[in-house]
């Protein structure tokens, strides 16, 4: 690299540190699955606040190299946005996991699977349109990337649709509908999270491009 470009803080710094927020998310994507699959042991929260805590820790490290880096590879305000945008991936994933552990005895037989396939492609899908910030992909290489999040929501809420049909049903008790209902609310505000930080990403290309 110039000597030059590095003296003023032109490296791949900001890149290495957004790639390793991202993937902090995935990873807390991947302990909720591990967590869903062993529902029927009694689940533990210090994976997920250990994950969490390490992506605090690369958002506000984000926020001081930005206040001592004189030249960046974005402009700062998109770089503090994407950081911000992943950041609240694993706070929502560990959000979810402190409301399953609390209610865990009501919900043991509930099948989550079709949701956690969902978020483990789209956490999946944002780690690689992270990654291709550093490489200076091609717009339309991250607006297939954008667009598959979209897809990928619009699934989510068609499956959300039908998991409450059948909540209504009648056949459940009100408590766990209701606490069935705040857990799915939860899982889709995860993807959710997945598709905004997408949308800064492809926000930020665009105007590279």
């Amino acid at each position: 690299m110039n000597p030059l470009r590095k003296l003023l803080g032109y490296d791949d710094k900001f890149f290495n540190l957004l790639e390793a927020s991202a993937e902090e998310a995935q990873s807390s994507v991947q302990l909720l699955v591990g967590m869903l699959k062993k529902a029927n042991g009694m689940p533990t929260l210090d994976e997920f606040i250990q994950t969490r805590r390490k992506d605090k820790q690369i958002t506000e490290e984000i926020s001081e190299q930005l206040c001592k880096t004189f030249v960046t590879p974005l402009e700062r305000e998109d770089i503090e946005a994407l950081s911000i945008a992943l950041y609240k991936i694993p706070k929502t994933v560990e959000k979810f996991s402190e409301k399953f552990v609390l209610c865990h005895e009501h919900i043991s037989q509930v099948d989550f699977s079709r949701q956690v396939n969902i978020l483990e492609q789209t956490t999946a899908t944002v780690t690689d349109m992270v990654k291709t910030l550093r490489e200076r992909a091609h717009l339309e290489r991250v607006k297939e990337q954008n667009d598959r999040l979209h897809y990928l929501e619009g699934e989510a809420d068609k499956l959300m649709m039908a998991l409450i049909k059948e909540l209504y049903s009648g056949k459940h008790e009100p408590l766990k509908v209701i606490i069935i209902m705040d857990l799915y609310e939860t899982l889709e505000r995860i993807i959710d999270r997945c598709r905004d930080a997408g949308n800064v990403i492809f926000q930020i290309v665009l105007k590279y491009s």
